[in-house]
């Protein structure tokens, strides 16, 4: 199912949990604004080449709109579209005071060279500059970008408006971004995979887990749970998959792929086929990577009790729905990966007060913030009847639905 049909979906289903006004609803749903531009950049070669730039500001009824930017070949305006509307209820179900917004480039960044990404990005940072702002959007990496790119960013936007820090987060620590931020959205997903696991009276420690993506979110989440004692028995990425049932070692996994480029090869589990990870036996699974991974044609093949979702909108809504009756509880997207917005809002704070955290209050803030916020949902979940989806969603909706009545909306 397209995401955004998808997100939709589930925003309507909680705005009649909620009983919004019908014109209330519709407001919530339409995005504050829309942008698409060409970016055209001359190739190391000399030769031109033009890509389509979006950025899509959905909603700032809370606070300044809040998003990533990704470079991937597959964005288009319907999938920004989406994980702009996520990031709306994301921010408003961590309560931390934002909007959402997302935003991308239609291109591969693996194909092109670091001069190449630079002109490409400062080029895109000078269609949107006076559209984004510290306290109107502000940017943050996503797949495909990184640190190095919200630097170029930082530059660029600076060059308009005077030093900026605070325009973007996940910045280079000497540019002003924050520590904990790399480890943010691993280390938030482990946060709330414990406050659920702590509601079914078991811990990470003597659990078998299952990740797929080894990027930023997967490696620390797989690191961490090591760490804490968990068995992480099959991990795959886009260049290939492993499993080991006596459990894979994550520090000796991590090192293989950071002098190899891979994890095909890892000499400490046997390969698996791709399309098998997510069927792997396990008691939790951690989608790390792309949107709608589960779907109806594999979701009655899974075999696990938890799902959290670290990726964004890793299961569609047919398979969320064959999960369910299967008993497959599922932590849904919109808490579960929240740690990455909650420690860019620190960054964003520390920015603009120019006064920096220690790392350890860093994290002490971040699991203060997934703890509550579980619980908020839960009471939602127990209001309302509904499952963990639902009570995420009924959570950020109702908030975003409130601030907007409060500013003084008419219906």
């Amino acid at each position: 199912m397209n995401a955004l049909v998808a997100t939709s979906r589930n925003f309507r289903y909680a705005a009649r949990i909620l009983g919004l006004d019908s014109k209330l609803e519709r407001s919530l749903l339409i995005p504050f604004r829309e942008v698409k531009v060409e970016c055209t950049i001359p190739k190391d070669d000399g030769s031109l080449v033009s890509y389509v730039g979006f950025r899509v500001q959905h909603d700032n009824a809370r606070g300044p709109m809040k998003g990533g930017i990704r470079y991937h070949p597959e964005v288009d305006p319907d999938e920004v579209n989406a994980l702009a509307q996520l990031m709306t209820w994301k921010t408003a179900v961590a309560n931390v005071p934002y909007g959402g917004a997302k935003g991308g480039i239609g291109c591969n960044p693996k194909d092109l060279t670091t001069s190449e990404l630079e002109r490409l990005t400062r080029v895109f940072t000078q269609k949107i500059h006076d559209l984004i702002g510290i306290n109107t959007d502000v940017p943050a990496p996503d797949m495909g970008t990184n640190s190095q790119i919200m630097a170029w960013i930082l530059d660029e936007y600076s060059k308009f408006h005077g030093h900026s820090p605070a325009i973007v987060t996940g910045k280079p620590l000497d540019l002003g971004g924050s520590l904990g931020r790399d480890a943010a959205t691993g280390r938030g997903v482990v946060f709330a995979m414990e406050a659920l696991l702590a509601e079914y009276g078991k811990s990470i420690s003597g659990l078998t887990f299952v990740i797929q993506g080894f990027g930023n979110v997967g490696s620390w989440a797989a690191q961490l749970i090591h760490e804490i004692g968990g068995k992480v028995v099959a991990v795959g990425d886009i260049t290939g998959a492993i499993r080991n049932p006596n459990g894979i070692d994550i520090p000796a996994l991590q090192k293989h792929k950071s002098a190899s480029g891979s994890i095909k090869d890892f000499n400490g589990g046997d390969p698996v086929d791709m399309n098998e990870l997510l069927l792997q036996e396990c008691d939790v699974l951690i989608p790390c990577a792309l949107g709608a991974v589960l779907n109806r044609e594999n979701a009655s093949d899974v075999k696990t009790k938890f799902i959290i979702e670290a990726a964004n909108h890793p299961t569609d809504p047919e398979a969320d729905e064959i999960l369910h009756k299967k008993g497959v509880v599922i932590l849904p997207d919109i808490y579960a990966n929240a740690g990455g917005v909650i420690v860019s809002y620190f960054e964003w704070v520390q920015n603009i007060q120019g006064f920096m955290w220690d790392e350890k209050k860093v994290n002490r803030e971040l699991q203060k913030y997934m703890k509550n916020s579980f619980a908020t949902m839960k009471e939602m979940c127990e209001t309302h009847n509904c499952n963990l989806r639902m009570g995420a969603f009924t959570l950020g909706v109702n908030r975003v639905a409130r601030a907007t009545l409060l500013r003084g909306w008419e219906a």
